[in-house]
């Protein structure tokens, strides 16, 4: 018995690591689902910034990260103000969100879901997940996401994105992503990256 289960274990492991898995009940147990990378184009490859059809998930993954990165460093204070809330100075948010954008970003990379390319990593997910799927990470994505925060910043400034984080997760990602017809998550940025 621990032999089988030995056997089955490194079987599970070396299909894994091959890209593809047995489906347990699926034609006899010999069903296979195979994943590939996404084929990249080449300013999804090369560009210095974010794709505009990629523009929406970037956002909503610094949002995400800018919220996180002050809901645990206000878990650190010790007193709460009048309301209940632990309430960080400026100096303190303003260096909590500069290390938001300065982060490695290596969470963050590339997937096809239903024939689209999407960013994922957390913050992204929504929905059903793909059974299996191939997540392309590295290269450009750091950087373009790291970029595209300090530029919110530098747009919006802190004092705003803290007011919106105070508020919760949903504001900061209306802040930076909604923003009018200019938003990344727009309307007129959606059918632009349908027509892509």
């Amino acid at each position: 018995m621990l032999t089988e289960l030995v056997s089955e274990a490194m079987r599970l492991s070396l299909l894994l690591l091959l890209g593809a898995w047995t489906v347990p009940g699926a034609l006899g147990d010999r069903a296979f689902l195979s994943a590939a990378a996404p084929n990249l184009d080449e300013e999804e490859k090369y560009s210095a910034h974010v794709p505009a059809h990629l523009r929406c998930d970037a956002c909503r993954a610094v949002a995400y990260q800018m919220w996180q990165h002050l809901v645990k460093a206000e878990a650190k204070l010790h007193t709460p103000d009048s309301t209940g809330r632990q309430e960080l100075r400026e100096s303190e948010y303003t260096d909590v969100l500069d290390r938001s954008c300065s982060q490695n970003w290596q969470d963050y990379g590339v997937r096809e879901v239903n024939q689209m390319k999407r960013l994922t990593g957390p913050g992204l997910s929504k929905g059903p997940e793909p059974i299996i799927s191939v997540m392309v990470t590295g290269g450009p994505w750091p950087s373009r996401l790291s970029r595209m925060c300090f530029q919110y910043l530098g747009d919006f400034g802190e004092d705003d994105i803290y007011k919106a984080h105070q508020e919760g997760p949903e504001a900061v990602e209306a802040l930076l992503c909604g923003g009018g017809t200019q938003g990344s998550c727009s309307a007129e940025a959606a059918v632009a990256r349908e027509e892509l």
